[in-house]
């Protein structure tokens, strides 16, 4: 009796010892630019390693992520990643290294070590104190460094400023507006953060977004400008429908839809802290 009891708990302890050993994601936390970053799927650690969930970080640093069957691809700017779950070989910019553990899914999350989110972004990473990190370069604009981006937005009653401290997605939104400033134009004849209805080719100040200095002033500011079509079509040919104003440079320009689009796209993906809400 005694020698079955102990083959089983030797067939037990065996099995444990087989198991891949995590940590549980609840207890680490996830940090982007200092700012804590919200998550399903927290960081883990497997087989020594470290595990990161690779959509909620990548959007966090601006890059765009697109899912195909077992592919993931990565976006931003001029870097082009594409990670296969199936094995180890990840190609950028058409070049390919290997990664040191597999990808795995967690939840219908892609799992990745954080090194390969150092080699990819250039950030520093760590993990220390149950806390994993990724610190990115300041944006410099000028030469100067940029601490926030601050976005502003108003509504029918009241209007909301918020700040993202994100380097990487402060980054990805400068070079948005500045890669797709389009002709330079005259200033519109009628534009506000009023909703106005009374002439044609008025324009409505979608919002505004200051990139902050260490001091907190605004060293570049671009206002969004949409045109208010409560008109009949006639009336509003010539008229572009997106217009961007350069404040710092006090020069109005041509936008394009896929750029704005683009700019709301990382509106919804990163981690901002409410600085006012006068929304009644």
């Amino acid at each position: 009796m005694n020698r079955k009891i102990s083959g089983i708990l030797f067939f037990i302890v065996l099995v444990i010892i087989s198991i891949p050993t995590y940590t549980a994601a609840s207890s680490i936390q996830l940090k982007v630019d200092g700012a804590v970053i919200p998550s399903e799927i927290g960081p883990e650690i497997k087989n020594g390693r470290t595990m990161v969930p690779l959509r909620v970080i990548s959007e966090n640093l601006g890059a765009k992520v697109d899912w195909s069957k077992s592919k993931v691809t990565l976006t931003k700017k001029d870097m082009h990643v594409m990670l296969d779950l199936y094995n180890n070989t990840v190609l950028k910019n058409g070049k390919s290294t290997l990664l040191d553990v597999k990808s795995y899914i967690n939840n219908n999350r892609t799992m990745v070590p954080l090194r390969f989110l150092s080699e990819t972004f250039g950030c520093m990473v760590n993990y220390r104190n149950s806390e994993v990190t990724v610190d990115c370069e300041a944006l410099r604009i000028g030469g100067v460094k940029v601490k926030a981006l601050q976005h502003e937005y108003h509504m029918t009653m009241g209007g909301v400023v918020q700040r993202s401290s994100g380097n990487a997605y402060n980054e990805a939104f400068y070079n948005i507006f500045i890669d797709n400033l389009g002709s330079k134009v005259e200033a519109p004849a009628n534009y506000s953060w009023m909703y106005t209805m009374d002439t044609p080719g008025s324009y409505y100040k979608e919002a505004q977004y200051d990139f902050l200095d260490t001091d907190e002033k605004s060293i570049k500011r671009f206002d969004l400008y949409t045109l208010i079509k409560a008109f009949p079509e006639e009336t509003l040919e010539g008229y572009p429908e997106i217009l961007i104003y350069d404040a710092t440079e006090n020069q109005w320009y041509l936008f394009n839809e896929t750029a704005r689009q683009s700019v709301n796209q990382l509106l919804d993906k990163g981690v901002f802290k409410i600085i006012s809400n006068t929304i009644v």
